[in-house]
């Protein structure tokens, strides 16, 4: 395209944004008011932290599943604060699956923010693992992967109990490459504790968390816990959670960390028969059973993440995107009624399916918002930013994995699984340019099923 073309473009572009930044910042206050139920009796807090003034009025809604709260918030679009579901069903739509039992879930597009259909958006509720998202997108720039740290049993105090484990142990030594692993794999919350310690504790880690999801706009969420382990006053929405999901796959190293099927872990160090010490490895593999498969949910084709997670207060949640045909699409589902085995990702495999025949047929009933630091930058004449301040940090950021795939990375005892990430099309890389929030770049999903065989 001859330059003088594509000014016109970006002219275009940034007057478009800025005038949908206006409209769109003016409901963020209205954020969602709490649930009214009380958490469950064996929810317990694993954090000191205060975590912000809004959770004063936040409350977890384990028990309030007769219906979402009658007043939620907008932020994305009036219909969104809308209680029930949400699509513009017309001729040549097709309709939403059958049998969908979640209390609250969302189908959007990665790459243009667009809403397609969504459930209950906006109802708070408690997020389990997913939260680890947020963690990551907050925490993934702090240091370079292959910066060591050695375990003091300081580190890992306060872990819950029941807690999902990857198996550090104290006194051994790991590279922060080892310790996103244990995170993004196994949802670990010792590896969550360890990172939590080395950004300074829990306490400063919840609040530059809390701090962070109000920078997205996500103002559903707040964060009491790190680990995403059942603590009052924790919540987040469906919403919210596709959102840092969208923040989090800017980042280079979350896609590729989150898109891993399998690595091997560093074990513990011990004495061979020869009095030698030696530490072995072992293998973990991703508990996302759409990117890792199970014996009644095969591999979903084009998923490359993100997150799953389930406890008392949460039941099972999850948000994960797939590229299909150039189309990246975001899911998120938030605790099924139903309760069969791997339930979740049944029912986000349905609403991706959905997803990638009605997309470019159907309306959008909202969008996904951009950080409040691009609304405010379209304010500003000749305002910029480095990429990483739009949601995360640039390719080149410290804690960047590299051009190489985790998957294809050594872990401790080297690691195996995806093969090489392609630069395949889809996705999206938001550009703070000219001072508006412009979604005009891409960012390369690793292809993981033409790769490999289903399990």
């Amino acid at each position: 395209m001859p330059a003088p073309k594509n000014s016109i473009r970006r002219s275009l572009l940034v007057i478009s944004t800025i005038v949908l930044s206006t409209v769109l910042t003016a409901p963020v206050a209205l954020a969602a008011p709490s649930p009214s139920s009380k958490p469950s009796a064996d929810s317990s807090a694993t954090a000191t932290a205060d975590p912000s003034k809004k959770s004063k009025d936040s409350k977890e809604s384990k028990d309030s599943k007769a219906a979402p709260p009658a007043k939620m918030s907008t932020v994305g679009g009036t219909r969104l604060g809308q209680a029930g579901t949400q699509v513009n069903l017309a001729s040549g739509v097709p309709v939403l699956p059958k049998g969908l039992s979640a209390r609250s879930w969302i189908v959007a597009d990665a790459e243009s923010g667009e809403v397609l259909a969504a459930h209950n958006a906006h109802w708070r509720l408690a997020p389990a693992s997913t939260l680890k998202m947020l963690f990551a997108d907050t925490l993934l720039p702090k240091w370079p992967s292959s910066t060591e740290h050695k375990v003091e049993s300081s580190d890992l105090a306060g872990i819950g109990s029941g807690s999902s484990m990857v198996g550090i142990k104290e006194d051994e030594t790991y590279t922060v490459h080892d310790l996103w692993l244990g995170v993004f794999l196994r949802s670990g919350n010792d590896a969550v504790r360890v990172l939590a310690a080395m950004n300074g504790g829990v306490e400063s880690t919840v609040k530059e968390m809390n701090e962070h999801a109000e920078e997205l706009q996500a103002f559903d969420t707040v964060v009491v816990s790190p680990d995403g382990y059942d603590a009052e006053g924790q919540v987040s929405s469906a919403y919210d959670l596709t959102l840092i999901a969208r923040s989090g796959l800017q980042k280079k190293d979350f896609r590729e960390y989150a898109s891993t099927v399998r690595a091997d872990f560093p074990g513990e160090t011990k004495k061979n028969k020869k009095g030698k010490k030696v530490r072995g490895s072992f293998e973990i593999q991703n508990t996302n059973r759409l990117l890792s498969g199970d014996y009644d949910v095969p591999v979903y084709q084009g998923i490359a993440g993100v997150k799953n997670g389930n406890t008392t207060n949460a039941g099972a949640t999850f948000t994960g995107v797939a590229e299909q045909d150039g189309r990246v699409l975001l899911v998120t589902v938030m605790n099924p009624e139903k309760k069969e085995s791997n339930g979740v990702y049944k029912e986000t495999a349905k609403l991706l399916d959905w997803g990638f025949k009605a997309a470019g047929k159907v309306d959008p009933v909202g969008e996904l918002v951009p950080p409040g630091s691009a609304a405010q930058a379209g304010a500003r004449p000749g305002a910029g930013a480095s990429p990483g301040e739009a949601g995360g940090a640039g390719e080149d950021a410290p804690g960047a994995v590299g051009s190489k795939p985790v998957a294809s990375a050594a872990a401790g005892g080297g690691a195996g699984g995806i093969g090489t990430a392609l630069a395949v099309t889809g996705g999206v890389l938001v550009l703070l340019a000219g001072g508006a929030f412009l979604v005009n770049r891409r960012w390369p999903l690793p292809d993981l099923v033409r790769r490999r065989p289903h399990p």
